[in-house]
């Protein structure tokens, strides 16, 4: 049907009109997209008279800057300022804290220390005129050597990145140890067999779909500032913002509205976030910042980059009894890490695994390098996943060595599920778990003795055939808040539950949804507790005005932190329920009784009232000495993290004449304790498995000699798609946590966790009897084909 452009032009003219001339300005007029949960994203966000910013980045990894020239960028109409570190650094905003308790340029002031790295931002009036301005920013560098590796970083006389911190003297971050040292060593001391491994768990990235990005709006004649940003955890951006921009923090709203993915990647608060705020305060208008897919990758919070070691100390019987790891992490030109306050290497001692290891001793050490900063959790609970990684890695190696089947040593050295609670040699207690339970299902679902018996007859046709197996153990919620917090801010969480008079029920969550399903899972949790149907319960996020404060999502917290706030306060609505309905029975409220949504006395299963009774009483009808309504909020502080765990078995085969692996089939079995919604868990562990899938074969982000970073786009850095992608079969178990109000685990990371290993190890299955026992990921054709093509292997 053809369009009247004229006429629907003039009628989308009449309806700005309508709206006085507002457009979409969400910060005056609550849109009703954002109200009704129907969505948008930042760049959707259109405030009158808003500016554009544009960042402009170092093309140099290390170098001094001499000067700025921004004459030629302000000469051109529509430009409003240009913003420099010299600028800031009047206002004292030149360096930020970051989340790890280090300090990060804003904008360059003395020099650069990566490539991309923020030098100057461009604001005016659209964002084609800022781009073209940035480009006429004139910067006098002075290149200095780069460092590009962890190794070269802390060699003596090194060149010093952080030469501006006062006492920095060398490139190294901190030293950190867990475990008992000298048990180790006794343990090591009467082994049978060590087995070793060197391994490197690579620089990838989140790589959400949506950028980064924010709009700043602060109010001149209030000083109300309204920022819209693309934030997994609005509540503590607010705080760290009033932290750092020095803003009544009562002053400041974030509204997080829709995010396209975040996977870690909008935890850290980034410089666009700090010098768009700034500008809008300093022009007294609304600025936008909206990042391209280089500028994300290149400058934005990376993952891995771990340089692992370690040693695995066994008995005469095939018992693990020791184990050993040392970890060099890469951090980049600023330590940005986004992890819990006290520990340097995130949870990297959760690297024990699945396995009862009486001894273990793990040393981590950091380094500077001329990289971006910002080593976030990316969909895994604070570098978990390269901890199970390694372990995996190494118990194959030990399986190869000793000549046993992999499920065989795993099974002998599990921690049995009558072992549970588990006190781990690094300093966590399991909270429950059937490890063998979760191997036998796998198991049985993949065929596994049928495929041994397969794969025999291939290796002596000559043909490359292997199967990988992972077990692993996620430690997920971030709690108890007394030992873990990010930038002093305990990791507890929230919700917030309204009931109104006529039964239907809003809950405001302090966590926030980057694609999770909350609206669905929350709202399942209220109905399963209270009785309202789910589709009578909004469930908003991520608007700072209108929830509870909350640390957001990430490390899987939603559901086992969030998710059991949830629990909680809808539990304390259920008990005043039954304050109000012995009122309206005129019985003791010892009598009352509740089940699926209604109320009645004992031994009178016939008379109810409903819950929605029960809430319409709540405001017409209450006993004396009960307040009104029917509503509350609960602040929940876990007594431990939960400890989701799974089997993952993959089958490959190997071309010999190119390399190519071809992952044939994928067994994933989880075990996340009580699901709430099956199908947002099956879909979880799809996403899982798939950057699992992306991150062992195809995706890689490394440095040149002069720091130039080689996977700034997404034809250098490689991502999955349905394409490449291999079909998934999940199975699972379900051990519920014990501490857990509804014994829920958390699931949105597990996949990530278990998988890699599962696949790599499934490659040196195939090629371990030619006496290849290593290939580091990403496991590219190239590498399979030389690493054959050094054991003699030909067509």
């Amino acid at each position: 049907m053809a369009v009247d452009t004229t006429e629907a032009a003039a009628a989308a003219e009449a309806a700005r009109q309508a709206m006085g001339g507002i457009g979409v300005s969400l910060a005056r007029k609550e849109d009703a997209r954002f109200i009704h949960g129907q969505g948008h994203y930042v760049d959707d966000v259109v405030l009158p008279g808003m500016l554009h910013m544009v960042i402009v980045r170092s093309p140099h990894a290390h170098a001094r800057i001499k000067g700025i020239d921004s004459t030629a960028a302000m000469a051109i109409p529509g430009v409003i300022a240009v913003v420099t570190g010299e600028l800031l650094a009047q206002h004292k905003l030149a360096w930020m804290p970051t989340l790890s308790g280090d300090t990060q340029a804003v904008l360059a002031t003395d020099k650069v220390r990566f490539q991309g790295q923020e030098v100057a931002c461009v604001i005016a009036e659209t964002k084609y005129i800022a781009e073209d301005a940035a480009a006429l920013v004139s910067v006098d560098y002075e290149p200095l050597q780069a460092i590009t590796t962890p190794q070269q970083a802390i060699e003596p006389g090194a060149v010093v990145i952080r030469d501006e911190k006062e006492g920095q003297t060398d490139n190294k971050i901190y030293h950190w140890e867990a475990g008992d040292k000298d048990a180790t060593d006794a343990a090591f001391a009467r082994a049978a067999k060590v087995v070793s491994l060197e391994t490197f768990y690579p620089r990838c990235h989140p790589s959400p779909l949506e950028t980064c990005g924010c709009v700043a709006d602060l109010d001149p004649v209030t000083g109300n500032a309204t920022i819209y940003m693309t934030s997994q955890a609005p509540h503590a951006h607010r705080t760290l913002f009033a932290i750092v921009a020095g803003l009544p923090e009562e002053k400041i709203r974030i509204i997080s509205p829709d995010l396209g993915g975040g996977f870690g990647n909008k935890v850290p608060i980034y410089p666009g976030y700090v010098v768009a705020t700034a500008a809008s305060l300093l022009i007294g208008r609304p600025v936008k910042w909206i990042e391209d897919r280089t500028d994300n990758l290149i400058s934005t919070g990376f993952a891995r980059d771990y340089h692992m070691d370690g040693s695995l100390a066994i008995d005469e019987n095939g018992k693990f009894i020791g184990l050993r790891v040392n970890l060099l992490s890469d951090n980049g030109a600023f330590f940005a890490d986004a992890q819990p306050s006290k520990f340097r290497a995130g949870l990297f001692h959760i690297v024990t695994g699945s396995y009862a290891i009486p001894a273990a001793h793990i040393v981590a050490n950091g380094a500077y390098t001329n990289k971006a900063p910002g080593g976030v959790a990316y969909r895994c609970s604070f570098r978990v996943t390269e901890a199970s990684y390694f372990i995996e890695r190494l118990v194959e190696s030990a399986a190869v060595e000793l000549g046993q089947d992999p499920v065989t040593m795993r099974l002998n050295n599990f921690i049995q599920p009558e072992a549970f609670p588990y006190q781990s040699a690094s300093g966590f207690e399991y909270d429950s778990g059937d490890y063998p339970r979760a191997m036998k299902v796998a198991l049985d679902m993949l065929g596994y003795d049928e495929l041994r018996k397969e794969q025999a007859e291939k290796r002596a046709k000559g043909e490359l055939m292997g199967i990988g197996v992972a077990s692993f153990t996620e430690v997920v919620g971030a709690g108890k808040g007394k030992d873990y917090d990010i930038a002093g801010l305990r990791m507890f969480d929230s919700a917030e539950l309204r009931v109104h008079p006529t039964g239907k029920a809003i809950l405001k969550l302090g966590v926030k949804s980057q694609g999770q399903g909350h609206e669905t899972t929350f709202a399942q949790i209220v109905a399963e507790e209270l009785g309202i149907p789910a589709s009578d319960v909004e469930v908003r996020e991520g608007d700072t005005d209108n929830t509870p404060f909350g640390l957001g999502t990430y490390a899987s917290r939603s559901t086992p932190v969030g998710g059991a706030a949830t629990a909680v306060v809808a539990r304390k609505l259920r008990d005043k329920g039954k304050i109000i309905a012995a009122h309206l029975f005129e019985a003791d409220v010892a009598d009352i009784e509740f089940a699926h949504g209604k109320y009645n006395v004992k031994g009178s299963p016939d008379n109810v009232k409903t819950i929605q009774d029960i809430a319409f009483a709540a405001y017409t009808n209450i006993p004396d000495g009960i307040e009104a309504g029917l509503e509350g909020v609960t602040y929940y502080d876990p007594p431990n993290m939960t400890f989701p765990f799974g089997t993952y078995l993959v089958v490959v085969d190997i071309d010999k004449g190119t390399g190519q692996v071809k992952v044939r089939r994928m067994v994933a079995v989880d075990d996340c304790g009580v699901r709430i919604n099956p199908m947002i868990v099956e879909g979880q562990i799809h996403g899982g498995l798939t950057e699992g899938f992306g991150i062992a074969f195809m995706e890689l982000i490394t440095f040149d000699d002069e720091g130039n970073c080689i996977g700034s786009n997404f034809m250098d850095y490689l991502i999955p798609t349905a394409w490449e992608t291999p079909r998934f079969e999940l199975g699972e178990t379900v051990t519920p946590s014990p501490h857990h109000p509804i014994g829920a685990k958390g699931v949105g990371e597990s996949a990530t966790v278990g998988s890699p290993a599962a696949y790599v190890n499934a490659v040196i299955d195939a090629l371990s009897h030619l006496g290849i026992t290593n290939i580091d990921m990403p496991v590219t054709s190239d590498k399979v084909w030389a690493a054959m093509r050094s054991k003699g292997v030909t067509e």
